[in-house]
């Protein structure tokens, strides 16, 4: 398994939707590291460390959210993985 790591900045209708606690709830599913955070400018980050299969998973559910989000769009860039999260969080 090689690792990668990905960070999607997600915008749309994205804060205040559960949408960091649902992309946590399935990054942990996928079984991806990393976390999501709110930026001061509406968006949602998502930092995810795994294999490009699993982080393909998130990705697809990223451009979707939870039933009360509206996902515009999902821009994706890729760095080399760090190993640096135990698991998926929420940032504040």
């Amino acid at each position: 398994m090689h690792a990668k790591r990905w960070s999607l900045l997600i915008s749309g209708l994205v804060q205040g939707v559960y949408y960091r606690a649902s992309t946590a709830t399935q990054a942990t599913k996928f079984g991806l590291t990393g976390f999501a955070r709110n930026l001061a400018d509406g968006r949602v980050e998502v930092v995810a460390e795994g294999t490009e299969e699993q982080l393909q998973q998130l990705k697809s559910w990223c451009e979707i959210g939870p039933s009360a989000a509206r996902v515009d769009s999902v821009e994706v860039s890729e760095q080399e993985a760090s190993g640096e999260f135990s698991d998926f969080g929420i940032r504040h």
